[in-house]
C-alpha cells in the first residue's frame, strides 16, 4: 500500500498538481484521489483529468498500474461459501426430473429463439408431469372458487355460480381478516382440514378421519420431506434407513441425501408389471440391518415412474410386513384419481389398514399424502396438498407441529385449491354437470393416451413398455447396444443418459433417463409423461420410434 501511495504521488505531480495534496483546480487531496481512481480503472473526480482521460492525454506508468492491480487483488478476498466448504449433504442431492437433461433442453430452446437451425422447431418437454404446461385446461369450478377467494368483490358478480360463492365464503371466513393474504394456522385452515377429513371418509367408505390428523402442505413433497425429517436419527449402524422402491420418484433419494439418512432400495418386479413383492421387501430389510436401522417404508401407489396400481392383497401384505417389522409407513397416493386399466382400482392404505382390524389399525403408524398437482386437476403451481398422519405418539405430534410452524404455513391459495379438490360440486348443485363433464373428459383422455403410448412403444424393436395402469408416465425399457454403452463410459455418463441426450439433440424431445430413478443393473429405461395432447403425443411417439431405430443401426 505504501508503494502505491508513493507512485500515486509521483503520477499526481506528473498530471500538473501544485503540491503533494493539491491538484491544478486548487482542491486539497484531490490529486491522490484522482491518481487512485485512474489506477483502479475508475473515472477521476477532477473535471480536468476526466477530460484528459477522454482525450487520451493521461498516461499511467507501469508501476502505478501494477500497484493498482495488486491492491484490487487483495481487496477481493476468498469466498466463504465454496464447493469445498458447502454442506456436503446438499451437494450430494440429485433430482433427475429437473437435472442436466432439462438444463440442456433449456439451452436448445434459447438457441431456437436466436434462430439457430435445428432438425426440429420446438423442444417438447416430456420430462415432468406438468399438465397445464402441456395444454390441459383448468377445471372451471376450481378456478372460480380460487378467483372468488382472491378477489372477494367478485362475490357480488352474477357471472359466478352460487355453489362456488358458498365455498369461497366459507374459506374466507376461516382466513384472518377474511383475506387469502393472511397467514393461516401452521396446520392449515381449520374448515379445509374438516373438508379433507370428510373427503377421506367418503373415499374410504365411512372409515373415520379426524381433522386433527390432517396437515395441509405445500404440495405433497413438503409433507414427505417433513415426515422424513422428523423420522431421521442416530449415527453409524443406528442411522435411520429409509426403504424406497426402485424405480423411485427422485424426491425420495434427494431428501434422504439432504438429511444424511441411509437409502435402502427394494426393487419392483418389472417382469410382473412392476409388482411389489413382500419377499423382496424382506430381502432388502434384512440386508439393510447389517449397516443401518431401517424404520421407514415408502410406497408410491399408483406408481411413479412405473404406473402400476397395487391390488388389495399386495397392500395387505405390505401393511402386515410393516406391522411385523415395526416400520413407519409412508403412502404417496397423489395419483389416486389416475387409474386407467380395466380391473385396476385404487385402494388407500388407510382404508385397508382399518379393515385389517384394530391390532393393525391402532398400531401401524401411517402418513398418507395427496396433492392438487396430479389427478384430473393438474394444478401444480398452486402447491396445494395434505397429509393424514395416524397413530403418532402424542409428544411427537407436538414436535411435528413445532416443525411445521417454522415454515409459518402452506400457501393459502393452495389450501383453497385443495379444498375444491376434496369438496367438489355434488349432484343437484349448479356447477355439478359442468364439473363432472370436465373431470371425466380429462381422465378419459389420459386413459386413451396411456393405451396409445403402451401400444406404440411395444411396436418398436428394442423397446418394451409395461401396461400403464395409472399415474401419468411411461417407463419403457430400451435396448442399448454395447458400442453405445462404451461411448457413454468414455463420456463418463450413464448409457441411458447418452441415449436421452442424443434423443433431445436430434428430435427436440426431452425425457428423463431411467438412471435418475434407479433401475436394475444392466437394464436401461427413460421416463416420459403422457400429458401432451393426443396429436402431439402421436408425433412424439413416432419421433422416438424413428430415433430408436436409427440409434440401433448406428451402434449395431
Amino acid at each position: 500500500m505504501h508503494r502505491f501511495v508513493l507512485v500515486a504521488k509521483k503520477t499526481a505531480a506528473s498530471l500538473g498538481c501544485k503540491g503533494p495534496g493539491v491538484c491544478p483546480s486548487g482542491r486539497k487531496d484531490m490529486a491522490l484521489r484522482c491518481a487512485a481512481s485512474l489506477a483502479a480503472g475508475r473515472q477521476p473526480r477532477c473535471p480536468r483529468l476526466r477530460r484528459s482521460a477522454r482525450e487520451g492525454t493521461v498516461r499511467w506508468n507501469s508501476a502505478a498500474k501494477a500497484s493498482a492491480v495488486k491492491i484490487n487483488e487483495k481487496a477481493s478476498r476468498e469466498k466463504i461459501l465454496t464447493l469445498e466448504s458447502m454442506n456436503p449433504q446438499v451437494k450430494a442431492v440429485e433430482y433427475a426430473v429437473r437435472g442436466p437433461i432439462v438444463l440442456k433442453a433449456g439451452e436448445i430452446e434459447n438457441e431456437l429463439r436466436k434462430g439457430i437451425k435445428k432438425p426440429f422447431t420446438e423442444v417438447i418437454k416430456a420430462n415432468i408431469g406438468d399438465a397445464h404446461a402441456m395444454g390441459q385446461r383448468p377445471i372451471t369450478f376450481l378456478r372460480q372458487v380460487v378467483a372468488l377467494c382472491t378477489y372477494p368483490n367478485l362475490l357480488d358478480s352474477p357471472s359466478f355460480p352460487e355453489d362456488a360463492k358458498k365455498r369461497a365464503r366459507r374459506i374466507l371466513q376461516g382466513c384472518g381478516g377474511n383475506s387469502l393474504g393472511s397467514y393461516s394456522a401452521s396446520q392449515g385452515i381449520n374448515c379445509i382440514r374438516e373438508d379433507v377429513a370428510s373427503y377421506i371418509e367418503r373415499r374410504d367408505g365411512g372409515v373415520p378421519a379426524d381433522p386433527d390428523n390432517i396437515y395441509l402442505t405445500t404440495g405433497a413433497s413438503d409433507g414427505i420431506s417433513t415426515i422424513l425429517k422428523i423420522l431421521i436419527s442416530g449415527g453409524g449402524k443406528s442411522r435411520t434407513g429409509v426403504m424406497i422402491p426402485i424405480p423411485q420418484y427422485p424426491l425420495y433419494s434427494a431428501v434422504i441425501s439432504e438429511l444424511d439418512a441411509i437409502q435402502v432400495n427394494y426393487y419392483l418386479d418389472e417382469e410382473n408389471c412392476w409388482a411389489l413383492d413382500v419377499n423382496e421387501l424382506r430381502r432388502s430389510l434384512n440386508e439393510a440391518k447389517t449397516y443401518c436401522n431401517p424404520k421407514v417404508l415408502c410406497i408410491i401407489n399408483p406408481g411413479n415412474p412405473t404406473g402400476q396400481v397395487q391390488n388389495r392383497k399386495c397392500i395387505e401384505d405390505v401393511i402386515h410386513f410393516a406391522w411385523e417389522e415395526k416400520l413407519f409407513l409412508m403412502a404417496d397416493e397423489v395419483y389416486q384419481d389416475n387409474v386407467y386399466s380395466e380391473g385396476c382400482q385404487f385402494h388407500s392404505f388407510k382404508k385397508i389398514l382399518y379393515e385389517m382390524g384394530p391390532e393393525y389399525y391402532n398400531n401401524v403408524e401411517l402418513a398418507s399424502f395427496h396433492s392438487t398437482s396430479k389427478g384430473y386437476m393438474g394444478e401444480c403451481g398452486y402447491r396445494g396438498g395434505y397429509m393424514e398422519v395416524i397413530n403418532l405418539h402424542p409428544e411427537i405430534k407436538g414436535q411435528l407441529l413445532k416443525l411445521l410452524s417454522v415454515r409459518i404455513c402452506p400457501p393459502v391459495s393452495g389450501q383453497a385449491a385443495m379444498d375444491v379438490v376434496v369438496n367438489p360440486p355434488i349432484p343437484g348443485e349448479e356447477s355439478y354437470s359442468q364439473f363432472i363433464k370436465e373431470k371425466e373428459s380429462v381422465l378419459k383422455n389420459l386413459a386413451e393416451k396411456a393405451k396409445l403410448t403402451e401400444d406404440m412403444f411395444n411396436k418398436v424393436p428394442g423397446i418394451h413398455c409395461n401396461p400403464l395402469q395409472g399415474a401419468m408416465y411411461a417407463f419403457p425399457q430400451i435396448f442399448i447396444p454395447s458400442k453405445a454403452i462404451e461411448e457413454a463410459k468414455a463420456h463418463k455418463m450413464a448409457p441411458d443418459m447418452l441415449y436421452c441426450i442424443k434423443l433431445l439433440e436430434e428430435t427436440g424431445i426431452c425425457v428423463v433417463p431411467g438412471s435418475g430413478f434407479g433401475q436394475k443393473q444392466g437394464s436401461y429405461h427413460f421416463r416420459m409423461t403422457i400429458l401432451p395432447p393426443v396429436e402431439k403425443l402421436k408425433i412424439l411417439l413416432e419421433k422416438v420410434k424413428d430415433f430408436h431405430i436409427k440409434f440401433l443401426e448406428k451402434y449395431a
